[in-house]
């Protein structure tokens, strides 16, 4: 029989974050994954920190400043470990607004900042972004360092519950833990364990498909610039990947060729010099969402959790995500209030007449 003291079911970010942090805090740490680590929807996000974009719920500002403000000690952990650094690429986003907002640039200020851009409304945002491929190679590494195990291929099992202990019957062997904390991203309301929950979390999965366009060599795209209906996030090298469809397409990762054509001509007619590049990748992920847009960061049953719903901002909500579970599971006060994030608000929504 193996034994730990955490079993956390996903090994995207949310999953391997809320891990480190609790190996740091001296628990000893198992994490299952149905497939490869960090090869969803963490694998393709474009990897914006923002904290500050508009098209967010209000309610979700106070996790996203929680998480931006421990994203230097998160990052400068994951270097630690893993020995591989992961660099803030970009520093400034432009933010495609309604005409008259307080602060819009001027023509002047905009075609300064970003030379060539189309004509429009816009803010100057201090923020960042990485690469999550950076992320995806870094991450794993510092987990295993920290000795937290990784056991992929191995989707979350039927579970047997004791006062005390969970087993969780892998194949050939039963995995015994004291808690348990359900990180599995779109695929958490296919819980092959419904009796973990006091209801079923709703988490659905939203398709986006997304392509990395090169742009000839010296060209640069020197910020991100985001609309309500496209986006661009340059790495800094000449590539620019540009997102994202919105999609209710279930559980498909296809990626079609007229959707990846519409963005890019969005995204061309946003900022023309980009389609001096040409598109040389192109892919979809699966992003968890709920009906309010809000995360589910709640307790599911006695030594039980879920950490799932990120939406369009797991990358951004991880370190923030990975400090409230280590606060639930270790009895520890709440730094921040939790509460837009229970998942009995669905059940209360339903229940209204």
């Amino acid at each position: 029989m193996r034994t730990s003291d955490v079993v956390i079911a996903g090994a995207g970010i949310i999953g391997l974050a809320t891990a480190l942090e609790l190996s740091a805090h001296g628990l000893q740490v198992t994490v299952l994954e149905r497939g490869e680590v960090m090869r969803e929807a963490s694998w393709a996000a474009a990897g914006m920190l923002a904290a500050h974009d508009p098209d967010n719920p209000p309610a979700l500002a106070s996790l996203a400043e929680y998480s931006l403000a421990h994203y230097p000690a998160f990052l400068a952990r994951v270097q630690q470990l893993s020995g591989l650094a992961v660099p803030l690429r970009t520093h400034t986003t432009l933010q495609a607004v309604r005409p008259g907002t307080p602060g819009i640039l001027s023509p002047a200020e905009l075609a300064e900042l970003v030379p060539g851009i189309a004509p429009g409304d816009y803010l100057r945002l201090d923020e960042h972004s990485l690469d999550p491929r950076d992320l995806c190679a870094a991450l794993p590494l510092a987990c295993a360092e920290a000795g937290v195990q990784i056991l992929t291929h191995t989707p979350l099992p039927s579970i047997h519950r004791t006062p005390d202990w969970i087993d969780f019957h892998l194949p050939g062997e039963v995995l015994r833990a004291r808690f348990l904390i359900e990180c599995r991203g779109a695929w958490a309301e296919g819980t092959s364990t419904p009796s973990i929950h006091g209801s079923a979390p709703s988490v659905l999965p939203r398709k986006g498909q997304i392509c990395c366009v090169t742009l000839p060599e010296g060209g640069l795209l020197p910020h991100v610039v985001r609309t309500h209906d496209v986006y661009l996030v340059p790495r800094g090298d000449g590539r620019v990947i540009v997102g994202a469809t919105v999609e209710d397409a279930g559980f498909d990762k296809q990626v079609h060729a007229p959707a990846i054509e519409a963005l890019f001509a969005r995204a061309c007619a946003l900022w023309p010099p980009l389609a001096q590049g040409c598109i040389t990748d192109s892919w979809a992920g699966l992003r968890p969402a709920t009906p309010d847009g809000l995360p589910i960061l709640d307790v599911a049953a006695v030594n039980c959790w879920v950490a799932a719903g990120h939406y369009r901002n797991g990358i951004l909500l991880a370190p923030g995500t990975a400090r409230v579970m280590r606060q639930f599971v270790l009895g520890q006060p709440r730094e921040i209030d939790h509460e837009p994030f229970r998942a009995g608000r669905f059940a209360a929504v339903e229940a209204i007449p």
